[in-house]
């Protein structure tokens, strides 16, 4: 009779990795509004944007078209063409159609192009704070994650010089977010070539995760790992998504650009895994990277005006400290003071917020910082001010 032990049952792979937390936030925030409670919801990652409306009447089209059937597993070549003609725009670079590979959103470009550097036993760099699907992607594709730890009085700053005091012969990779999900620092170019300079000369593959590209404040620039010089080519993968930028999250179109060799293995994987991105969620992609790009300047300037009322806010709560971001649209207060008495880590902290003022965000121990909260404030500038007045409250009731 077969053992009826779940570890035993399924795969052992299974073992190190969780649900994700985002995710977990996000259920029981909707369980509660099911039961009439006003939630405010900071827990997930999401532009409070609609969509635009010509990349809408781009998806219609489409539709009428019939455009609804299997395309190339890499995408539409027009779709990769349209990559390419944007970083073109946007960094006046040249990169080939063959260095592009059109996925499922750019969690599948993550996975996919770990999957095919990553052998068993590989370490790959992660810093620390990191977003929540990196160390179980790293688990799921037989890899090692190596924690690299930033401290939050540099403003969670990632160099090249902490990178290199962590590659071992065993290092296959490492990843850099900037903007980060969840603490919004932003590595400095100067210091991004750097990590860039490091990877060529150690030969570690650079993962650039670059899904908040566009969201900067402040007067920053973006930039990007795919203007990197020839020479470092081999060694940089560029992860892109048009969630966040077009207000696209549940389109599911990332992308990977990098070098031929790693696109052709990750077209091996995807062929058999999803095959195609799907067909009118690409056509509407391609509007969406040639049309007017209006709406990402607008979405960068209310990001901004959102983050400049509500970070001095939370400065204001006695017990919390909070650091200006630089991007992306994540506030990441350190509330390591207020971890007394029955509540010692970040994780009860934030179940008590839901409990008790109704506020649902995820706890840092999810990024792997104990003592901090990630809030996201991409949602309505009226639901960032409950949240001052409930987060007020709940610290005065400690």
């Amino acid at each position: 009779m077969a053992s009826t032990n779940p570890k035993s049952l399924f795969a052992d792979r299974l073992n190190q990795v969780q649900e994700s937390p985002t995710i977990k936030v996000m259920a029981a925030a909707q369980k509660l509004k099911a039961e009439g409670v006003d939630v405010v919801d900071l827990g997930v990652g999401e532009p409070d944007f609609n969509t635009p409306d010509n990349v809408k009447e781009a998806a219609k089209r489409a539709i009428d078209k019939n455009f609804t059937r299997y395309t190339p597993a890499p995408g539409v070549p027009a779709l990769r063409d349209a990559i390419v003609t944007r970083f073109r725009a946007d960094f006046g670079i040249e990169r080939t159609r063959r260095e592009v590979i059109v996925n499922v959103g750019g969690k599948q470009a993550i996975f996919n192009a770990i999957m095919a550097t990553v052998n068993p036993g590989d370490e790959v760099l992660i810093p620390t704070p990191y977003w929540v699907s990196f160390p179980p992607i790293v688990h799921l594709c037989g890899g090692t994650p190596v924690y690299v730890e930033t401290s939050p009085e540099s403003g969670f700053q990632i160099t090249a010089k902490l990178l290199s005091r962590h590659i071992t012969p065993r290092t296959k990779l490492m990843i850099v977010n900037s903007p980060c999900n969840p603490s919004g620092a932003v590595v400095p170019l100067s210091e991004f070539n750097k990590i860039c300079e490091l990877a060529a000369e150690r030969k570690v593959f650079l993962m650039s995760d670059e899904c908040y590209q566009r969201f900067l404040y402040d007067g920053l620039q973006p930039f990007t790992g795919a203007a990197v010089p020839e020479a470092q080519r081999p060694w940089v993968i560029v992860i892109g998504s048009l969630s966040k930028t077009y207000a696209m999250t549940g389109w599911r179109i990332g992308y990977t650009i990098g070098p031929a060799e790693l696109i052709d293995r990750m077209l091996t994987i995807q062929s058999h895994q999803t095959s195609n991105p799907t067909s009118i969620a690409q056509f509407a992609a391609i509007e969406a990277l040639t049309g007017p790009q209006d709406s990402v300047g607008q979405m960068t300037r209310e990001f901004q005006r959102r983050r400049d009322y509500l970070v001095p806010e939370l400065n204001k709560i006695p017990g919390m400290h909070c650091f200006m971001p630089q991007g992306a649209f994540y506030a990441y207060p350190d509330i390591r003071a207020l971890l007394k008495g029955d509540i010692k880590t970040c994780e009860q902290f934030a179940a008590r917020l839901l409990e008790k003022v109704h506020i649902a965000l995820t706890a840092g121990c999810a990024f792997g910082t104990n003592g901090f909260l990630r809030i996201s404030y991409a949602t309505a500038f009226a639901e960032l001010e409950k949240t001052v007045e409930r987060l007020n409250r709940f610290v005065k009731a400690l």
